[in-house]
Parts: structure tokens; C-alpha cells; sequence
């Protein structure tokens, strides 16, 4: 059975149908509260419930961690991005753990970035440490995911795309939401992975929706297999799994795209931006984003992150 954890500032907490409780741990990262199973399990018997709403919620997954994120991992955003899904490979890329923000704040836009793209993503805790090398397999799979969150990578993508690179454009502080539950998961919940649907919302208006089962390519037993090849991952590192389609950027039209590649590349980015500057979906300050991950039924249910644009400091 699933377990909900919150974090504030001082504290962290089990989230019941009765409120948060809180728990009897001096964990300060969560690394170290995941060492601590006994007083998670202990919390709703040992001290009385808090309204949830009263608290002021933290991001679950404590920095400095791994970040770690597949790229295009489902069919819906390979096919927006111009490519194949029976051929796109198995991808990774880092984001700086310093971007990871809270469930309930602001995402705050860099002044040179005009073209600013939203991912909802299910971001998998690391449980205990996977030196490189390790054989993950499913029967210790529980083990190597202790549990869920909601996530959004945030993506600056006129950094992204001229520079060929991820990792500043997606790593600016901020530029990753989480929670704002961490859901501790059971063998009976992961089995329950495939019916989880991820939904983004922009000021009301839904964007992205879609279950795992019917979109996901690479699950987590495969990607995380293919990871601990290369890196080495730790308690409490956080790794993303891609996001459905919907989001602001779409690959262009095949003959617009063959013209472009016809053109010197600053003539290309620059008509390329041009017209991306006139799509009326990319992010823009006072927006209002709503990302959610569950199963149909609510039982599995990773809670409901909301965060506004605005401006940098």
C-alpha cells in the first residue's frame, strides 16, 4: 500500500485521509529519511493529524541529488518532435539538482529566455544505493524505486535547440517543480505503473494527457538497467521519465523543415524562432500550470502540483 510523504521546512510528514502526521525522524534530506522506514510507519499511530493545508510544502526530494531524465520516452512527443517512435533510442540527459523547486511556487523565466515549454514528467525516487554494474531486476525493482512524484521539466527552448545541449536549458533554478507528494510504493502499486496518467493544465486549459500503458516506450526496469551501465545512483537521486505529448513545441511541417536545412544555421534559427515566437501555447508570465499524476480510480494518486510564471528576480 502507498504511502504518502510531505516535507516542510522543519519537518516531514504522512499524508492520511485524516490530515498530515508527522513524523519522528531528524532526517534533513530525504536519503535519510527513506533510511528511516520505522518512523515513517510509525507517524499515523504516533501523532495526531494536521490540516494539510495549513502546511507550506516543500519539494520531497531534497537537493543537492542526481537528476537524471530519459528523452522522448513517449510515442505522442516523438511523433510532435518529427521522428519515428519504432527507431528513437533509449536517451539521457542531466538536469542540475539546484533547479528542483517546490509543489506550490513560481517558476521563474531567465530575461533572455522568450520561448519557455512545460514537460510533465513522474520522477522516480532512488531508494538505496546502485553502484555501476548492478543487474537491476524486477524482483528488486521496489527496492532500487522507493516511490513517485510529479515533476516538470521546465525547458528553455530557444537555449535548447541552437546550443544542441540540455542541460542549461532545463537546469535554470526553478526549472524543476516536484511534488507535492513523495509516494512510497509497494511490488502491488508498481504493478499499477502502466495506469498512471500524467495531465498538465495552462490556466485551465488541458495540454497534456495520457497514461504510461498507452505511450510510454521505455518502462523503468529498462531504462534504469541501461543507466546503472554508465552512473552510479544514490538514495534519494531523482530520475525523470519523459512526458507525453502537447507541449509548446512541435517539429515544423517535413517540407518547412527540408527548406530550413537548405539555409546557414543563423538564418535557419532565426526563421525558426520567428515563427515559434507566434504559438500562443509556449508559457508566459501570470500562467498558471496545474500538473497531475494518478491511476483512473484514485488510488494510486501522486497529489496536484500548481505553479505560476514570472519573471526573474
Amino acid at each position: 500500500m502507498s504511502i504518502s510523504v510531505l516535507r516542510t521546512t522543519d519537518a516531514w510528514w504522512v499524508r492520511t485521509p485524516l490530515g498530515a502526521h508527522k513524523i519522528d525522524t531528524t532526517a534533513r534530506t530525504t536519503a535519510d529519511l527513506l533510511a528511516d522506514r520505522a518512523a515513517i510507519a510509525a507517524a499515523t499511530n504516533a501523532t495526531p493529524p494536521v490540516p494539510v493545508e495549513t502546511l507550506e510544502l516543500l519539494s520531497p526530494v531534497t537537493a543537492p541529488c542526481r537528476v537524471v531524465a530519459q528523452m522522448t520516452n513517449y510515442i505522442s512527443h516523438v511523433r510532435d518532435s518529427g521522428m519515428n517512435p519504432a527507431a528513437v533510442p533509449l536517451t539521457f540527459f542531466r538536469k542540475s539538482s539546484g533547479s528542483i523547486s517546490g509543489p506550490y511556487g513560481d517558476v521563474r523565466t531567465p530575461n533572455h529566455v522568450r520561448l519557455l515549454d512545460y514537460e510533465v514528467e513522474i520522477g522516480l525516487v532512488i531508494g538505496r544505493s546502485v553502484p555501476v554494474g548492478t543487474d537491476v531486476t524486477e524482483d528488486d525493482l521496489a527496492e532500487v524505486v522507493a516511490g513517485v512524484v510529479v515533476a516538470n521539466d521546465v525547458s528553455a527552448r530557444d537555449v535548447q535547440l541552437p546550443k544542441t545541449q540540455f542541460y542549461e536549458s532545463k537546469s535554470y533554478p526553478t526549472f524543476t517543480p516536484v511534488g507535492p507528494a513523495l509516494v512510497l510504493l509497494d511490488d502491488d502499486d508498481l504493478a499499477r505503473f502502466d495506469e498512471l496518467r500524467l495531465q498538465l493544465r495552462v490556466n485551465g486549459q488541458l495540454r497534456q494527457d495520457m497514461t504510461v500503458g498507452a505511450d510510454m516506450i521505455y518502462r523503468p526496469l529498462q531504462a534504469l538497467q541501461a543507466l546503472t551501465k554508465f552512473q552510479r545512483l544514490d538514495a534519494g537521486d531523482l530520475v525523470l521519465t519523459g512526458t507525453p505529448g502537447g507541449t509548446a513545441l512541435k517539429a515544423p511541417a517535413k517540407p518547412i523543415e527540408v527548406l530550413g536545412s537548405l539555409l546557414p544555421p543563423a538564418l535557419k534559427w532565426k526563421s525558426f524562432f520567428a515563427a515559434q515566437a507566434k504559438n500562443p501555447n509556449y508559457l508566459q508570465t501570470g500562467d498558471v500550470m496545474e500538473a497531475s499524476i494518478a491511476t483512473d480510480d484514485g488510488d494510486l494518486d501522486l497529489g496536484i502540483q500548481r505553479t505560476v510564471v514570472r519573471p526573474a528576480r
